[in-house]
């Protein structure tokens, strides 16, 4: 596999987003397993404890070392189709969508983070192709990518990006 920068944006009702598309030849729980499971989770992310049934869960990013426990509130959760989920408020809150999609025997994993400023684009951008190139690798059992492929390489495309111009009036 070889590593590019794969974001672009979408402005939705909510705010500009950027997001990333990735397909998969797997059923649909398949990928959602691979999604939303705490321990297929650890293969590429993190971890999360708690039942998300309950509207929350605490998530640690665990490839980044022992990182600390975020809470996170699920917005919307239709498995194995859709989840929305928020990790804290205010300036730092991070907005998250995963939509799935099945044809063919081939699965479509749709992801979304929502940007405060376009300008976030350049570190989050690396961070989220690298974290769906991991997601990839853990499934098909090869080598994890390294970071340093990413950042600060990848970061300059996701400088360049076009803004919509809708975006810029956007609250």
């Amino acid at each position: 596999m070889t590593a590019r920068p794969t974001g672009h944006y979408v402005l939705k009702d909510d705010g500009l987003y950027l997001q990333f598309d990735r397909l998969f030849h797997a059923p649909i729980e398949d990928v959602w397993f691979s999604l939303t499971n705490p321990n297929a989770m650890r293969a590429w992310i993190g971890t999360y404890t708690g039942s998300p049934a309950t509207g929350g869960v605490r998530f640690r990013m665990e490839t980044e070392g022992e990182g600390e426990w975020q809470n996170v509130s699920i917005l919307e959760c239709a498995p194995p189709h859709r989840f929305v989920a928020d990790s804290g408020s205010g300036p730092t809150g991070i907005r998250l969508f995963c939509h799935l999609l099945e044809g063919g025997g081939m699965t479509t994993l749709t992801l979304g983070q929502r940007l405060h400023d376009p300008s976030e684009a350049a570190d989050m951008g690396p961070g989220w192709d690298f974290y769906l190139d991991r997601l990839a690798a853990a499934r098909a059992g090869t080598p994890q990518p390294a970071w340093e492929t990413y950042y600060p390489a990848f970061a300059p495309h996701y400088r360049e990006l076009h803004v919509p111009d809708e975006a810029r009036s956007h609250p």
